[in-house]
């Protein structure tokens, strides 16, 4: 009996995954590709190379690219290991980290009013409102939402009177409160009037003209389109000004004011880390080395530091 093809393989394998409680969305999807990338070689048994061309057959093939793409294939040609030894298995760091963290863009306060200001000026179409554009990127420059919770807000999870939103199954499967500075529930009230006037597909809070709810890639596409009208340039180690970026200037600015003020860091981090959802305080405090800024703080306050144990 011959052995069933790679794309059989991989589809045991996802069914066998979720069934565990695993999503595997975009891994599943990438392992797809894999198993047609290997169909089409013509074989069944995964070998270094063909894992190798695979890596580098993305249509970006940066070292991190690469190195991710390996991370995916791992635990998939470990659990074909098992039902056949001719399968080989790639080392960790065959290309390299695949988690290497870079510098976000980090926004200046006239950069996003500029942002807010040009979103304003879009050109209204069947899928462009510019008021919901600017109320969007507002709400994640102000909170630090992710760009997928922002677009799964619901009209209901958003309690204006209390200054308060009800983020649910987030990432990690986790819902939290995220509360409202008293300068956000005004833009977010006016546009949920102009809300008032979609057709009601459905209950999400950011809606085209005909009441569809926004997608990432298309919230994506316009924010592209605003920065190369504003003319930006990416400060930091992506090649591109991400939307993500405003979430890192929000917790990048936050930190930046309470490193300023003396505040306790390691109570304020763990608040911090709450309010923004992270699984782990520690990725919070990475944020005090994504900037030169915050560097600058922490060093002046250690060198005052030092000054004054020898001076005390």
């Amino acid at each position: 009996m011959s052995a069933p093809s790679m794309t059989t393989q991989v589809e045991r394998y996802l069914s066998l995954r979720r069934a565990m409680g695993f999503e595997l969305g975009i891994a599943g999807q990438q392992l797809m590709q894999f198993a047609r990338f290997v169909d089409a070689a013509g074989t069944r048994v995964v070998r270094l190379e063909i894992i190798s061309a695979w890596a580098a057959a993305a249509r970006k093939p940066t070292p991190l690219t690469c190195a991710r793409r390996i991370e995916v294939i791992r635990p998939f040609v470990r659990y074909l290991k098992q039902l056949d030894p001719a399968h080989e298995v790639p080392e960790r760091n065959q290309f390299g980290r695949a988690h290497r963290r870079l510098t976000p863009h980090i926004f200046s306060p006239a950069e996003i009013e500029q942002l807010l200001a040009a979103a304003t000026r879009l050109s209204p179409t069947r899928r462009v409102c510019p008021l919901c554009y600017q109320t969007l990127f507002g709400l994640i420059a102000c909170t630090g939402l992710r760009l997928g919770e922002a677009l799964g807000l619901t009209l209901k999870n958003a309690d204006l009177a209390a200054g308060m939103l009800t983020l649910r199954r987030t990432k990690f499967r986790k819902t939290r409160l995220v509360a409202l500075h008293p300068t956000a529930i005004a833009p977010l009230a006016r546009y949920r009037m102009q809300r008032k006037h979609r057709p009601p597909l459905n209950e999400c809070s950011f809606v085209d003209h005909e009441g569809a709810a926004l997608t990432a890639d298309h919230v994506d596409y316009v924010f592209e389109k605003l920065c190369a009208a504003l003319g930006w340039k990416p400060r930091g180690g992506h090649p591109r000004i991400r939307v993500t970026d405003l979430r890192h200037t929000f917790i990048t600015r936050r930190l930046a004011l309470w490193q300023a003020n003396g505040t306790d860091i390691d109570h304020a981090t763990l608040a911090l880390s709450t309010y923004v959802g992270h699984a782990k305080v520690t990725d919070t405090y990475w944020y005090l080395t994504a900037t030169p800024e915050l560097m600058q703080t922490a060093g002046a306050r250690f060198e005052a530091f030092v000054q004054g144990d020898r001076h005390g």
